[in-house]
Protein backbone atom coordinates (compact mmCIF):
# COMPACT_ATOMS: atom_id res chain seq x y z
CA UNK A 1 0.00 0.00 0.00
CA UNK A 2 1.36 3.42 -0.99
CA UNK A 3 0.20 5.64 1.88
CA UNK A 4 -0.01 9.33 1.15
CA UNK A 5 0.35 10.99 4.55
CA UNK A 6 2.65 10.21 7.44
CA UNK A 7 3.74 12.19 10.51
CA UNK A 8 6.27 10.64 12.89
CA UNK A 9 6.99 13.45 15.36
CA UNK A 10 5.26 14.22 18.65
CA UNK A 11 4.30 17.91 18.69
CA UNK A 12 3.20 20.30 21.44
CA UNK A 13 2.61 24.04 21.75
CA UNK A 14 4.25 25.23 24.94
CA UNK A 15 3.80 28.25 27.16
CA UNK A 16 6.05 26.70 29.85
CA UNK A 17 9.16 25.71 27.92
CA UNK A 18 11.31 24.78 30.91
CA UNK A 19 8.78 22.30 32.25
CA UNK A 20 7.83 20.85 28.88
CA UNK A 21 11.44 20.38 27.78
CA UNK A 22 12.31 18.63 31.02
CA UNK A 23 9.23 16.40 30.75
CA UNK A 24 10.19 15.48 27.18
CA UNK A 25 13.72 14.49 28.16
CA UNK A 26 12.47 12.43 31.10
CA UNK A 27 9.77 10.74 29.02
CA UNK A 28 12.35 9.63 26.47
CA UNK A 29 14.99 8.79 29.14
CA UNK A 30 17.53 11.16 27.62
CA UNK A 31 20.18 12.26 30.09
CA UNK A 32 22.89 14.13 28.15
CA UNK A 33 21.69 16.28 25.27
CA UNK A 34 23.77 18.27 22.84
CA UNK A 35 22.13 21.69 22.69
CA UNK A 36 22.56 23.13 19.20
CA UNK A 37 21.55 26.77 19.36
CA UNK A 38 21.82 30.12 17.65
CA UNK A 39 24.44 31.91 19.76
CA UNK A 40 22.36 35.02 20.40
CA UNK A 41 19.63 32.86 21.96
CA UNK A 42 21.92 32.13 24.88
CA UNK A 43 20.86 35.61 26.04
CA UNK A 44 17.16 34.73 25.90
CA UNK A 45 15.41 34.61 29.31
CA UNK A 46 13.18 31.77 28.06
CA UNK A 47 16.20 29.70 27.04
CA UNK A 48 18.14 30.48 30.21
CA UNK A 49 15.21 29.42 32.37
CA UNK A 50 15.20 26.10 30.55
CA UNK A 51 18.96 25.66 31.00
CA UNK A 52 18.59 26.47 34.70
CA UNK A 53 15.88 23.83 34.97
CA UNK A 54 18.26 21.22 33.50
CA UNK A 55 20.97 22.23 35.96
CA UNK A 56 18.56 21.93 38.87
CA UNK A 57 17.85 18.37 37.78
CA UNK A 58 21.62 17.68 37.59
CA UNK A 59 21.26 16.95 33.88
CA UNK A 60 24.50 17.42 31.97
CA UNK A 61 24.42 19.04 28.55
CA UNK A 62 26.86 20.28 25.90
CA UNK A 63 26.39 23.58 24.05
CA UNK A 64 27.11 23.83 20.31
CA UNK A 65 26.62 27.45 19.20
CA UNK A 66 28.72 27.59 16.02
CA UNK A 67 25.97 26.95 13.48
CA UNK A 68 25.64 29.65 10.85
CA UNK A 69 22.94 30.38 8.25
CA UNK A 70 23.09 28.07 5.25
CA UNK A 71 25.35 25.70 7.21
CA UNK A 72 28.32 24.28 5.30
CA UNK A 73 29.26 20.60 5.48
CA UNK A 74 32.00 21.31 8.01
CA UNK A 75 29.63 22.76 10.61
CA UNK A 76 27.50 19.60 10.59
CA UNK A 77 30.46 17.23 10.72
CA UNK A 78 32.07 19.21 13.56
CA UNK A 79 28.83 19.03 15.56
CA UNK A 80 28.66 15.25 15.06
CA UNK A 81 32.22 14.92 16.34
CA UNK A 82 31.31 16.97 19.44
CA UNK A 83 28.22 14.78 20.00
CA UNK A 84 30.26 11.58 19.82
CA UNK A 85 33.20 12.83 21.90
CA UNK A 86 30.86 13.83 24.73
CA UNK A 87 28.74 10.66 24.46
CA UNK A 88 25.53 12.61 24.06
CA UNK A 89 22.25 10.72 23.66
CA UNK A 90 20.01 13.41 22.13
CA UNK A 91 20.01 16.81 20.45
CA UNK A 92 17.95 19.83 21.44
CA UNK A 93 17.88 22.14 18.42
CA UNK A 94 16.89 25.68 19.43
CA UNK A 95 16.87 28.16 16.58
CA UNK A 96 15.85 28.80 13.03
CA UNK A 97 15.85 26.43 10.10
CA UNK A 98 19.63 26.37 9.76
CA UNK A 99 20.08 25.18 13.34
CA UNK A 100 17.41 22.50 13.01
CA UNK A 101 18.70 21.38 9.61
CA UNK A 102 22.25 21.16 10.92
CA UNK A 103 21.05 19.29 14.00
CA UNK A 104 19.28 16.72 11.86
CA UNK A 105 22.49 16.32 9.92
CA UNK A 106 24.46 15.93 13.16
CA UNK A 107 22.00 13.25 14.28
CA UNK A 108 22.41 11.36 10.99
CA UNK A 109 26.20 11.41 11.05
CA UNK A 110 26.37 10.60 14.79
CA UNK A 111 24.20 7.49 14.37
CA UNK A 112 25.10 6.34 10.86
CA UNK A 113 28.69 7.47 10.42
CA UNK A 114 30.49 9.10 7.53
CA UNK A 115 30.13 12.78 6.66
CA UNK A 116 26.97 14.67 5.87
CA UNK A 117 27.93 15.33 2.22
CA UNK A 118 27.91 11.57 1.60
CA UNK A 119 24.14 11.51 2.28
CA UNK A 120 23.29 13.88 -0.56
CA UNK A 121 23.50 11.04 -3.09
CA UNK A 122 25.59 8.05 -1.98
CA UNK A 123 24.50 7.09 1.54
CA UNK A 124 20.96 6.53 2.82
CA UNK A 125 19.50 6.38 6.31
CA UNK A 126 17.92 2.93 6.50
CA UNK A 127 16.48 2.98 10.04
CA UNK A 128 14.60 5.43 12.27
CA UNK A 129 16.93 7.82 14.06
CA UNK A 130 15.56 9.16 17.33
CA UNK A 131 16.80 11.79 19.73
CA UNK A 132 16.15 15.08 17.91
CA UNK A 133 14.05 17.57 19.87
CA UNK A 134 13.31 20.54 17.62
CA UNK A 135 12.46 23.93 19.13
CA UNK A 136 11.98 26.41 16.28
CA UNK A 137 12.38 30.11 16.99
CA UNK A 138 11.25 31.30 13.56
CA UNK A 139 8.08 30.50 11.66
CA UNK A 140 9.17 29.58 8.19
CA UNK A 141 11.33 26.65 7.20
CA UNK A 142 9.19 23.93 8.76
CA UNK A 143 12.44 22.06 9.37
CA UNK A 144 11.01 20.81 12.65
CA UNK A 145 8.65 18.47 10.74
CA UNK A 146 10.42 18.24 7.40
CA UNK A 147 12.33 15.25 6.08
CA UNK A 148 14.78 17.51 4.24
CA UNK A 149 17.83 19.33 5.46
CA UNK A 150 19.74 21.86 3.38
CA UNK A 151 23.51 22.22 3.59
CA UNK A 152 25.89 24.35 1.57
CA UNK A 153 28.80 23.36 -0.62
CA UNK A 154 30.85 26.51 -0.07
CA UNK A 155 33.29 25.84 -2.90
CA UNK A 156 30.56 25.40 -5.52
CA UNK A 157 28.18 27.96 -3.93
CA UNK A 158 25.38 25.41 -4.03
CA UNK A 159 22.62 24.57 -1.58
CA UNK A 160 22.14 20.82 -1.47
CA UNK A 161 19.41 18.74 0.14
CA UNK A 162 19.60 15.56 2.18
CA UNK A 163 16.26 13.74 2.26
CA UNK A 164 15.34 11.12 4.84
CA UNK A 165 11.98 10.18 6.32
CA UNK A 166 13.90 8.26 8.99
CA UNK A 167 15.66 11.37 10.35
CA UNK A 168 12.60 13.50 11.12
CA UNK A 169 12.46 15.03 14.60
CA UNK A 170 11.29 12.77 17.40
CA UNK A 171 9.76 15.67 19.34
CA UNK A 172 8.77 19.22 18.39
CA UNK A 173 8.10 21.94 20.95
CA UNK A 174 6.52 25.12 19.57
CA UNK A 175 7.16 28.08 21.89
CA UNK A 176 5.42 31.27 20.67
CA UNK A 177 7.32 33.33 23.26
CA UNK A 178 10.56 32.56 21.41
CA UNK A 179 9.21 34.11 18.20
CA UNK A 180 8.20 37.42 19.76
CA UNK A 181 11.64 38.97 19.29
CA UNK A 182 11.92 38.09 15.59
CA UNK A 183 12.77 41.23 13.59
CA UNK A 184 10.12 42.41 11.16
CA UNK A 185 12.15 41.53 8.06
CA UNK A 186 12.81 38.01 9.29
CA UNK A 187 9.12 37.58 10.11
CA UNK A 188 8.25 38.57 6.52
CA UNK A 189 10.80 36.33 4.83
CA UNK A 190 10.12 33.24 6.95
CA UNK A 191 6.36 33.72 6.70
CA UNK A 192 6.54 33.92 2.92
CA UNK A 193 8.54 30.69 2.96
CA UNK A 194 5.59 29.05 4.73
CA UNK A 195 3.24 30.27 2.00
CA UNK A 196 5.64 29.01 -0.68
CA UNK A 197 5.82 25.57 0.94
CA UNK A 198 2.05 25.27 0.98
CA UNK A 199 1.49 26.68 -2.52
CA UNK A 200 4.10 24.43 -4.09
CA UNK A 201 3.10 21.27 -2.22
CA UNK A 202 -0.52 22.03 -3.19
CA UNK A 203 0.32 22.27 -6.89
CA UNK A 204 3.11 19.67 -7.00
CA UNK A 205 2.66 16.54 -9.07
CA UNK A 206 3.17 14.63 -5.79
CA UNK A 207 0.19 16.20 -4.04
CA UNK A 208 -2.87 14.29 -2.85
CA UNK A 209 -6.36 15.25 -1.62
CA UNK A 210 -5.26 15.07 2.03
CA UNK A 211 -2.16 17.18 1.40
CA UNK A 212 -4.30 19.66 -0.55
CA UNK A 213 -6.62 20.24 2.40
CA UNK A 214 -3.71 20.91 4.76
CA UNK A 215 -2.05 23.25 2.26
CA UNK A 216 -5.23 25.29 1.88
CA UNK A 217 -5.37 25.75 5.66
CA UNK A 218 -1.70 26.75 5.82
CA UNK A 219 -2.15 29.44 3.17
CA UNK A 220 -5.24 30.70 4.98
CA UNK A 221 -3.31 30.95 8.27
CA UNK A 222 -0.47 32.85 6.62
CA UNK A 223 -2.81 35.28 4.85
CA UNK A 224 -4.79 35.91 8.03
CA UNK A 225 -2.07 36.00 10.72
CA UNK A 226 1.25 36.91 9.09
CA UNK A 227 0.38 40.62 8.71
CA UNK A 228 -0.33 40.80 12.45
CA UNK A 229 2.90 38.97 13.28
CA UNK A 230 4.80 41.40 11.02
CA UNK A 231 3.27 44.63 12.30
CA UNK A 232 2.50 43.59 15.91
CA UNK A 233 5.21 41.08 16.72
CA UNK A 234 4.28 40.88 20.40
CA UNK A 235 0.90 39.32 19.53
CA UNK A 236 1.27 35.78 20.85
CA UNK A 237 -1.86 34.51 19.13
CA UNK A 238 -0.49 35.52 15.72
CA UNK A 239 2.93 34.09 16.61
CA UNK A 240 1.33 30.80 17.68
CA UNK A 241 -0.74 30.54 14.49
CA UNK A 242 2.33 31.19 12.34
CA UNK A 243 4.36 28.60 14.26
CA UNK A 244 1.65 26.03 13.65
CA UNK A 245 1.41 27.01 9.97
CA UNK A 246 5.19 26.71 9.59
CA UNK A 247 5.28 23.27 11.21
CA UNK A 248 2.42 22.05 9.03
CA UNK A 249 4.26 23.50 6.04
CA UNK A 250 7.26 21.35 6.89
CA UNK A 251 5.00 18.33 7.20
CA UNK A 252 3.42 18.75 3.77
CA UNK A 253 6.88 19.00 2.23
CA UNK A 254 7.39 15.35 3.17
CA UNK A 255 4.20 14.38 1.37
CA UNK A 256 3.76 16.88 -1.46
CA UNK A 257 7.22 18.35 -1.94
CA UNK A 258 8.10 21.69 -3.49
CA UNK A 259 8.76 22.47 -7.13
CA UNK A 260 9.97 25.25 -9.39
CA UNK A 261 9.60 28.12 -6.91
CA UNK A 262 12.00 26.44 -4.54
CA UNK A 263 14.30 25.35 -7.35
CA UNK A 264 14.67 29.01 -8.29
CA UNK A 265 14.93 30.02 -4.64
CA UNK A 266 17.70 27.50 -3.95
CA UNK A 267 19.79 28.44 -6.98
CA UNK A 268 19.39 32.22 -6.86
CA UNK A 269 19.52 32.34 -3.06
CA UNK A 270 22.76 30.36 -2.88
CA UNK A 271 24.41 32.46 -5.59
CA UNK A 272 23.43 35.87 -4.22
CA UNK A 273 22.95 35.06 -0.53
CA UNK A 274 19.30 36.03 -0.40
CA UNK A 275 17.18 34.98 2.56
CA UNK A 276 15.55 31.72 1.50
CA UNK A 277 11.96 32.88 1.94
CA UNK A 278 12.67 36.05 -0.02
CA UNK A 279 14.36 34.13 -2.85
CA UNK A 280 11.30 31.87 -3.15
CA UNK A 281 8.77 34.71 -2.80
CA UNK A 282 10.36 36.58 -5.71
CA UNK A 283 9.83 33.47 -7.86
CA UNK A 284 6.23 32.73 -6.91
CA UNK A 285 4.36 35.16 -9.19
CA UNK A 286 5.91 33.59 -12.28
CA UNK A 287 5.32 30.09 -10.92
CA UNK A 288 1.67 30.95 -10.23
CA UNK A 289 1.20 32.12 -13.82
CA UNK A 290 2.68 28.93 -15.28
CA UNK A 291 0.78 26.68 -12.88
CA UNK A 292 -2.55 28.30 -13.76
CA UNK A 293 -2.21 26.89 -17.28
CA UNK A 294 -2.36 23.30 -15.97
CA UNK A 295 -3.98 23.61 -12.52
CA UNK A 296 -6.52 26.44 -12.87
CA UNK A 297 -8.86 25.09 -10.19
CA UNK A 298 -6.10 25.16 -7.56
CA UNK A 299 -4.87 28.60 -8.62
CA UNK A 300 -8.43 29.92 -8.35
CA UNK A 301 -8.65 28.47 -4.83
CA UNK A 302 -5.41 30.28 -3.94
CA UNK A 303 -7.04 33.45 -5.28
CA UNK A 304 -10.02 32.82 -3.01
CA UNK A 305 -7.68 32.43 -0.02
CA UNK A 306 -6.10 35.78 -0.98
CA UNK A 307 -9.66 37.23 -1.01
CA UNK A 308 -9.51 38.21 -4.68
CA UNK A 309 -12.61 38.87 -6.78
CA UNK A 310 -12.08 36.62 -9.77
CA UNK A 311 -14.60 36.58 -12.66
CA UNK A 312 -15.74 33.08 -13.56
CA UNK A 313 -15.01 33.50 -17.26
CA UNK A 314 -11.28 34.25 -16.95
CA UNK A 315 -9.00 32.30 -19.25
CA UNK A 316 -6.37 30.21 -17.50
CA UNK A 317 -3.70 32.70 -18.57
CA UNK A 318 -5.66 35.68 -17.23
CA UNK A 319 -6.44 33.79 -14.03
CA UNK A 320 -2.74 33.21 -13.44
CA UNK A 321 -1.93 36.88 -13.97
CA UNK A 322 -4.67 38.03 -11.58
CA UNK A 323 -3.65 35.65 -8.77
CA UNK A 324 0.04 36.50 -9.29
CA UNK A 325 -0.90 40.19 -9.03
CA UNK A 326 -2.85 39.49 -5.83
CA UNK A 327 0.06 37.63 -4.31
CA UNK A 328 2.42 40.50 -5.17
CA UNK A 329 0.05 42.93 -3.49
CA UNK A 330 0.01 40.80 -0.33
CA UNK A 331 3.77 40.31 -0.44
CA UNK A 332 4.84 43.87 -1.21
CA UNK A 333 2.11 46.18 0.06
CA UNK A 334 0.65 44.32 3.03
CA UNK A 335 3.85 42.71 4.28
CA UNK A 336 6.32 45.27 2.91
CA UNK A 337 8.85 43.02 1.18
CA UNK A 338 11.69 45.03 -0.33
CA UNK A 339 11.95 45.05 -4.15
CA UNK A 340 14.44 42.69 -5.77
CA UNK A 341 17.69 44.51 -6.64
CA UNK A 342 19.46 41.78 -8.59
CA UNK A 343 20.71 42.38 -12.12
CA UNK A 344 18.42 40.65 -14.64
CA UNK A 345 21.26 39.29 -16.77
CA UNK A 346 22.94 37.79 -13.71
CA UNK A 347 19.72 36.02 -12.74
CA UNK A 348 19.12 34.77 -16.28
CA UNK A 349 22.58 33.22 -16.31
CA UNK A 350 21.32 30.71 -13.72
CA UNK A 351 18.65 29.23 -16.01
CA UNK A 352 20.39 25.91 -16.64
CA UNK A 353 21.04 25.35 -12.93
CA UNK A 354 17.36 25.93 -12.17
CA UNK A 355 16.22 23.52 -14.88
CA UNK A 356 18.37 20.75 -13.39
CA UNK A 357 17.71 21.49 -9.70
CA UNK A 358 16.33 18.34 -8.09
CA UNK A 359 12.90 19.65 -7.03
CA UNK A 360 12.02 21.06 -10.46
CA UNK A 361 10.83 17.60 -11.53
CA UNK A 362 7.96 17.90 -9.02
CA UNK A 363 6.44 20.72 -11.10
CA UNK A 364 3.00 20.07 -12.62
CA UNK A 365 4.36 21.11 -16.04
CA UNK A 366 7.44 20.41 -18.14
CA UNK A 367 10.30 22.62 -16.96
CA UNK A 368 12.11 23.93 -20.03
CA UNK A 369 14.86 26.49 -20.46
CA UNK A 370 12.47 28.88 -22.20
CA UNK A 371 9.93 28.61 -19.40
CA UNK A 372 12.49 29.23 -16.69
CA UNK A 373 13.92 32.18 -18.62
CA UNK A 374 10.47 33.74 -18.87
CA UNK A 375 10.06 33.51 -15.08
CA UNK A 376 13.57 34.78 -14.33
CA UNK A 377 12.99 37.72 -16.73
CA UNK A 378 10.41 38.99 -14.22
CA UNK A 379 12.04 37.66 -11.04
CA UNK A 380 11.06 39.83 -8.13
Amino acid sequence: MNYKLEQKAKVCVSYDFSSDLLDTLKTANYTKPLIAIDRFLLQSPVVNQALDALKQENMAYVIYDEIVPEPPFEIVNKGAKLYQENQCDSIIAIGGGSVIDASRGINIVSHCGGQIQEYIQDKTVDHRILGLIAVPTTSGTGSELSNALVVTDVEKQEKLAVLSDEAISEYVILVPELAKSMPQGLTVSTGLDVFAHALEAYTSNLSTPVVNAICEKIMFLVFKYLPTAVHHGEDLDARERMMVAAALGGWVLNNGGTHLGHSIGHVVGAKYHLAHGVACAYALPGVIEKTALVEPKKIREIGNILELSLPHDLSNESLGKEVAKGFRQFRDEVLGLEPCKLNKEDVLSLTDQVVHERFATNSPFDVTHDMVKSILENYG
